[in-house]
C-alpha cells in the first residue's frame, strides 16, 4: 500500500560560493526565482522558492554561500546562513563536480556534522561538465567527506539531469504537514527584492572581480504612470546602484553610460517578465564609501 499522506516542509541549500545553488533552485521550482551569475557570491537574500507536488510541497531556501569573512558583510551573510540550518527540515549541500573538494567544502562539511538532527543530502552539482569517470571519482571523494550523510546524487540543473530525483530525496526527509501556500506562488519574496536582484544579476555580467562585494542594489520606487489607458499601463521603476568607490562607478556606467544602458536593458526584460506588464526602468548609480564595513550604511542597503 503506497503513503499517501502530504508531507511539506523547509529544504536549505548550502554550499561555498559559487556552487550552483541557485541555478538548482530555479530547476527545481521550474521558473527563474533567484538570480544566477558567473560570478562568485551574488547571492545576498535567503530566496525561498516552492515546489508543488500532489502528495508535498517543498519550500526551497537559497543561502549565501558559506566563506571565510573578509568584511562585516560577509561576517552578517555567514550568520545568516547558519540561522537558517538550525530552521530546517533538510540540508543540501551542493558541490560542484567539475572543481576538487577544497578547504570551503572541509568547513562546510565540519559546520553540517554539528547540525547532529538535520538530515544533509550531498548534491553534487555541475555533473555535466565532467566525464563520467570523473563523476564517479569525484562522488567518491564527497562520500569520503560526508561520512555519514544521509544521501549523495549527482544532478545537472543546466540539462535537467536527476532534478526531479533531487526533489524526490528531499521530500523524503520532510515531516507530514499541510500546504503553507497557493499552488500557484512560486515564492515569497517581496517584487522589490525580486527586482533589486534582478538588476545586480544584470550588472554583475561582465564586470571585474572587484565589484561583486561591492554592489548593492536598492528600489527607490515603483509607481504607475498616470495618464496612461488601461490597455496600456506602464510602471516608473527608480532604482539605485550602491558602490564603494567612484572608480567602480565608472565601471558600472561605462563609456559614455554604454555600459549602464546595457544593464537597464537585460534588466527590463527580466523585470518586465517578472511583473508581466511594460515598465519604465530608471538606474542611477552611488558611491557609499566603504559601506561594506559600516554597520550604519549596511543598515540603510537592507543588511
Amino acid at each position: 500500500m503506497t503513503d499517501t499522506k502530504h508531507r511539506s516542509g523547509f529544504a536549505c541549500l548550502v554550499g561555498r560560493p559559487n556552487a550552483g545553488k541557485s541555478t538548482l533552485t530555479n530547476a527545481l521550482v521550474g521558473e527563474k526565482i533567484a538570480i544566477t551569475s558567473s560570478r562568485p557570491q551574488t547571492t545576498r537574500h535567503t530566496i525561498r522558492g516552492i515546489v508543488h507536488r500532489p502528495d508535498a510541497q517543498l519550500v526551497l531556501v537559497d543561502t549565501p554561500g558559506l566563506h571565510k569573512p573578509r568584511t562585516l558583510l560577509g561576517e552578517r551573510l555567514n550568520h545568516l546562513v547558519r540561522e537558517t540550518l538550525l530552521e530546517v527540515d533538510v540540508v543540501g549541500f551542493c558541490l560542484p563536480a567539475d572543481e576538487k573538494i577544497g578547504p570551503g567544502d572541509k568547513f562546510i562539511a565540519a559546520e553540517l556534522k554539528e547540525l547532529r538532527r538535520t538530515p544533509v543530502v550531498a548534491i553534487v552539482t555541475k555533473s555535466d561538465r565532467v566525464k563520467p569517470e570523473t563523476l564517479a571519482a569525484h562522488l567518491l571523494d564527497v562520500q569520503n567527506l560526508m561520512g555519514e550523510a544521509d544521501d549523495i546524487i549527482p544532478v545537472s540543473a543546466v540539462n535537467g539531469f536527476q532534478v526531479d530525483a533531487v526533489s524526490d530525496l528531499l521530500m523524503g526527509h520532510l515531516p507530514e504537514g499541510p500546504r503553507m501556500y497557493p499552488d500557484d506562488e512560486l515564492t515569497d519574496e517581496p517584487e522589490n527584492v525580486m527586482i533589486a536582484e534582478l538588476v545586480r544579476e544584470a550588472a554583475l555580467e561582465g564586470v571585474r572581480d572587484e565589484l561583486p562585494h561591492s554592489l548593492a542594489v536598492v528600489v527607490d520606487e515603483v509607481s504607475e504612470r498616470e495618464g496612461r489607458p488601461e490597455s496600456a499601463p506602464l510602471l516608473d521603476v527608480h532604482v539605485l546602484l550602491y558602490v564603494e568607490r567612484d572608480s567602480q562607478k565608472a565601471i558600472v556606467i561605462g563609456r559614455g553610460g554604454s555600459r549602464l544602458r546595457e544593464v537597464g536593458t537585460n534588466a527590463r526584460r527580466e523585470i518586465e517578465a517578472l511583473l508581466g506588464t511594460r515598465i519604465h526602468l530608471d538606474l542611477r548609480v552611488k558611491v557609499a564609501k566603504d559601506w561594506q564595513r559600516d554597520p550604519k550604511q549596511m543598515q540603510r542597503l537592507g543588511f
